[in-house]
């Protein structure tokens, strides 16, 4: 079976609200999981600098990553977001749309949304917006009919400031694995219902790990509708489509 056809078996492009059909194997997912996964290469010749691979929107991107930091890394859960972007272009057209990616670590996604012309800003915190910067400049320069940009975000803080409701009209929002074993997920649940107006659209791929974690799906749910738009079993990773319900009138949420 070529590409094309499971892009459309897996990914259901015409209805993002169906689950994937999933048929063949232990999980039923293994033949996508293989196509995703295999957009990722590693370089031919050693260099003096590590470097991973990666065949999205018609390039060849090519990633540095940390070792000291876990947003450095990149992970499955932002090549299942890139695969799904790229496979999806009628249904999520993102030509001339305004992105913002939450938690860009090393810049893939943001990468890949800025190559399928998309205005972009990817935000991270200050750690890592050295190396961030880097590889969206080495990626996107001359290829991108808009420039990507790159912004500090620190989940929660200074969110009006830095980024004005007023101004801040976004078209996507863009989140692989944000929900990961940290003591921020009341900042996180905060930035995505200040980032949100009520045409913003929430692209987000979890991993799924920990109870903690989990429940914050559930507490996610009383903020926005969510949609499961693409599951990976063998992965344990799940893409979501999300909308505010309504916005979050007083702060920090508090835990429940």
């Amino acid at each position: 079976m070529d590409s094309k056809s499971l892009q459309h078996k897996h990914l259901v492009e015409d209805d993002p609200s169906r689950k994937p059909d999933h048929k063949e194997g232990h999980n039923g997912d293994e033949q996508i999981v293989t196509e995703i996964m295999g957009r990722c290469f590693s370089p031919s010749l050693i260099t003096t600098q590590a470097w991973e691979g990666f065949h999205f929107a018609d390039h060849e991107i090519k990633i540095i990553e940390a070792t000291d930091s876990y947003g450095a890394v990149v992970w499955p859960s932002a090549l299942v977001l890139c695969y799904f972007l790229e496979t999806n272009e009628k249904s999520y057209n993102l030509v001339d749309k305004n992105v913002i990616e939450i938690g860009a670590g090393t810049g893939l996604v943001s990468i890949v949304a800025s190559l399928l012309g998309a205005h972009v800003i990817a935000t991270d915190l200050p750690e890592v917006l050295g190396n961030l910067q880097y590889n969206i400049v080495k990626n996107t320069k001359t290829r991108c009919k808009h420039e990507p940009q790159v912004k500090e975000l620190f989940w929660g803080v200074n969110l009006e400031k830095n980024f004005p409701r007023s101004l801040s009209q976004f078209d996507y929002i863009l989140a692989a694995d944000v929900v990961y074993h940290h003591p921020y997920l009341d900042e996180l649940l905060l930035t995505f219902d200040h980032l949100c107006n009520d045409n913003t659209i929430i692209m987000w791929a979890m991993k799924f790990r920990l109870e903690k974690e989990n429940q914050f799906v559930g507490r996610f749910q009383k903020l926005f509708k969510l949609e499961v738009i693409a599951d990976f079993p063998s992965l344990n990773i799940t893409l979501f489509k999300a909308k505010r319900r309504f916005r979050v009138k007083s702060s920090p949420v508090t835990a429940s």
